[in-house]
């Protein structure tokens, strides 16, 4: 669409194609004192969306504790920082690239993971880890529905592991899920982790009126095109016309930014930094000079293009990757010239820095934008659709179902064959077909990477590059059917499910980063659960006092209509003190005992085993009790330090006979358990033998240990945390069931380990 041609549409039609209302341009209007020019109509279209100002989830966010003792640096930079001690800080954040996804998975999931690095290394933070958190549609069939979804899924993980790989930072953990909601808008959100020292952070507050800009990085060009606008509406049949939205990555050039912007900062002479990502030049300009109550005076000109005759909206709109907005101290721009020089990275001073607050942009010797950077920034719309939205009667009715009704108990000679369908589900399946593709060792700082565990863990090192003996867990997680019956508890349950994963390898859970992946919060029934999961969110972190220092809100996650499960996404890191100490969920040899530690509620509703026998997901699923997870937790972590148990994992997807089987498969040792004693342990009503086997529960760990332990592991048990020994381990690879005949595991693990590599 060239300039002139947006001119002669009726401003209903341009207001549209921009993803604006006519009440939002009014208030541009108003507060302009006139009609905006296309160009910066445009720019308003894409800082007005929800992708950049959370226009419909701002004031939800604000009700999120984000303060704690070792929060360096919370929402509103480009990453959280928390400090770890010994002068070593840690920057991390997690961000969605779902739409882009969806009509180019290679390039959507591969520049994804090229936007979350850049938030950290402008903090001045190398990176050190990524993680991603996939969801798809099923991918185990033949309907063409079906073949696109592994076409998706192929794309994303391709393009995952060539950017993560070619730019040198490992994939060390992450998660996959399918459910049909997934079919037609995938979700691909990316986390990244970045090391600094001494917090050295790099601001993205521009200040010092007459400070030179300088634009860093890659030439723009015509890619992604209105990329923030694209990822702020609804997916439909049309939506793969919008691919010049997707931004195309070049990871080798990231590289050379990575090494180049972190020694620029090391001169001294950069005031402040920021990255070119949703909304490209016009939201690093923008933000950059609101946050410094200054504004910006810049010639598109003098930018780097890639294509001739690019219109000024072009410039303005284009996201193209690999790109960085700095602001240097005055008299001196060699030094950091030259370190660009040095890596053959273009840089070229565009502009400066003015006191006017104002926006202004040349083209060609004309003043072609004039606007207030606050007017685009913090006067942005706000929607707050109210408080305690009530639940439609569907989704009522749907929670409220008894799972047990839906079907009869199973027998015991039938526990082999749902193990064994269970262990081949998609969703619990060994990830190895994708996590292979990954490189998970690179730089040397890999412990675990979490292939087979709930989380990854990274060695921590100090400034002169020596092992400092401390290391870092990372997780993602979120079980969506839980949130879909119930966002309140659903949510609790995922932050409760990141705790454990990294309490499993003996680290303390720090701080979060949230990822909220929900459908279009004009629907009054999506706004509920948008609503509660906050709610969820904000409640279990105040439990495990943990802070919300930074994320992300994906909304319009919709394919003709029909919304995603809702999805918020926990990204969490947590220290180990002593590397030496992480903990491995691998049962190594027989004569261990094996108990449970925590609350232990099984149930059917929402389950893995329930979708497989029913086909639907229904009835109340797992509750949450904070008091007791947080007892529990520390009772976990008291265990794990005093080198008293050999393997912990917590009972999650499948429940406790698959945690148990995934437990044993590493070492081929064997589990032998009493049911009797189970059924004791549950805190549910007259369990049945598939709730106490393959129910689902929440705060449940299962640890092995040499016998003599068990009178030191109840005595390290807190008050009102259970502790019930119920089996042990054996030589025969096996599962042993109190008088049944054994289960051979072999044929268990081969389909576990096999299934998604073969799709």
């Amino acid at each position: 669409m060239s300039a002139s041609v947006a001119n002669a549409t009726p401003i209903t039609e341009t207001l549209k194609r921009l993803n604006l209302t006519e009440a939002e341009y009014q208030k541009i209007c108003v507060n302009l004192g006139r009609e905006p020019n296309f160009n910066e109509l445009a720019m308003f279209s894409v800082l007005w969306s929800e992708h950049c100002c959370y226009k419909n989830s701002r004031h939800l966010l604000k009700t999120l504790p984000s303060k704690g003792p070792r929060v360096l640096h919370g929402p509103g930079e480009n990453a959280g920082v928390v400090d770890i001690g010994d002068g070593i800080q840690v920057a991390f954040k997690i961000e969605s690239h779902n739409h882009p996804t969806a009509v180019e998975p290679f390039q959507g999931a591969a520049t994804g993971v090229g936007g979350i690095l850049r938030d950290i290394f402008t903090m001045n933070a190398r990176p050190v880890a990524n993680l991603n958190a996939l969801r798809f549609g099923p991918i185990d069939g033949d309907s063409p529905q079906q073949v696109r979804n592994r076409y998706l899924l192929s794309g994303a993980v391709s393009g995952i592991a060539h950017y993560g790989n070619c730019v040198g930072v490992p994939t060390v953990g992450g998660e996959i899920f399918f459910d049909e909601c997934y079919s037609g808008n995938p979700l691909v959100n990316a986390m990244a982790v970045g090391v600094l020292y001494n917090n050295n952070v790099m601001s993205a507050k521009a200040m010092g009126v007459g400070n030179p800009v300088l634009y860093v990085g890659s030439a723009t060009g015509k890619d992604g095109m209105g990329g923030a606008a694209f990822a702020s509406k609804e997916l439909d049949e049309n939506s793969g016309e919008d691919r010049p939205a997707v931004q195309v990555g070049d990871p080798f050039a990231e590289k050379l930014l990575i090494e180049a912007c972190l020694e620029a900062f090391a001169t001294g002479c950069v005031v402040a930094a920021q990255d070119m990502g949703a909304a490209g030049l016009t939201s690093s300009s923008c933000e950059m000079a609101a946050k410094g109550n200054v504004g910006m005076c810049l010639d598109l000109d003098k930018v780097p293009a890639r294509e001739p005759d690019m219109q000024p909206w072009e410039y303005l709109l284009s996201e193209s990757q690999e790109r960085m907005l700095f602001v240097l101290e005055k008299g001196k721009e060699q030094p950091v010239l030259d370190v660009f020089a040095k890596w053959r990275i273009p840089a070229v001073i565009i502009g400066e820095v003015t006191d006017d607050q104002k926006i202004r942009f040349y083209h060609q010797g004309k003043l072609v934008v004039d606007v207030p950077a606050k007017l685009l920034t913090d006067l942005a719309p706000s929607y707050d659709r109210g408080k305690n939205p009530p639940e439609s009667e569907s989704a009522k009715a749907l929670r409220t179902v008894d799972p047990r009704q839906s079907c009869s108990d199973i027998q015991l000679h039938e526990v082999s064959q749902w193990l064994i369908a269970l262990c081949g589900s998609t969703n619990i399946a060994n990830p190895s077909g994708i996590f292979s593709q990954y490189d998970r060792h690179v730089q040397n700082n890999t412990v675990l990477a979490s292939e087979n565990l709930g989380a990854g863990v990274i060695r921590l090192r100090k400034e002169d590059g020596t092992f400092s003996g401390k290391a870092l867990a990372v997780t993602v997680d979120c079980n969506a059917r839980y949130v879909y019956l119930e966002p309140y508890q659903g949510t609790m349950a995922a932050v409760a499910q990141a705790v454990r994963n990294l309490v499993c390898t003996g680290a303390e859970p720090l701080a979060v980063s949230d990822n909220l992946n929900f459908g279009n919060p004009e629907k009054p029934e999506i706004y509920y659960q948008l609503y509660y999961a906050v709610q969820g969110i904000k409640d279990a972190c105040e439990a495990f006092k943990m802070p919300v220092i930074s994320g992300n809100v994906s909304l319009y996650n919709e394919h003709s209509g029909a919304p995603i499960y809702p999805t918020p996404t926990i990204a969490m890191v947590g220290l180990i003190e002593d590397e030496r100490l992480a903990m491995s969920p691998n049962l190594a040899e027989a004569g261990l005992k094996l108990a449970l530690v925590g609350r232990f509620k099984p149930t059917l509703g929402g389950s893995e085993i329930q979708k497989h026998r029913t086909g639907k997901t229904e009835g109340p699923p797992p509750t949450v009790d904070l008091n007791s997870e947080f007892a529990a937790m520390q009772s976990i972590l008291k265990m794990i330090r005093e080198q008293k148990v050999q393997a912990v994992q917590d009972v999650s997807l499948g429940g406790l006979l698959v945690t148990l089987s995934e437990m044993a498969f590493a070492k081929e040792v064997g589990v032998k358990l009493s049911l009797s004693a189970l059924r004791a342990a549950s805190l549910t009503e007259a369990p049945r033998l598939d709730e106490v086997l393959f129910g689902e529960t929440a705060g449940t760990y299962v640890v092995a240990y040499r016998p003599d332990m068990e009178p030191e592991l109840k005595a390290s048990c807190g008050s009102g945390v259970a502790f019930a020994p119920f089996g042990e381990t054996v030589q025969d690879f096996s599962l042993q069931l109190d008088e049944a005949s054994p289960i051979d595991l072999k044929p268990v693990k081969e389909i576990w380990s096999s299934r998604l590599a073969k799709l």
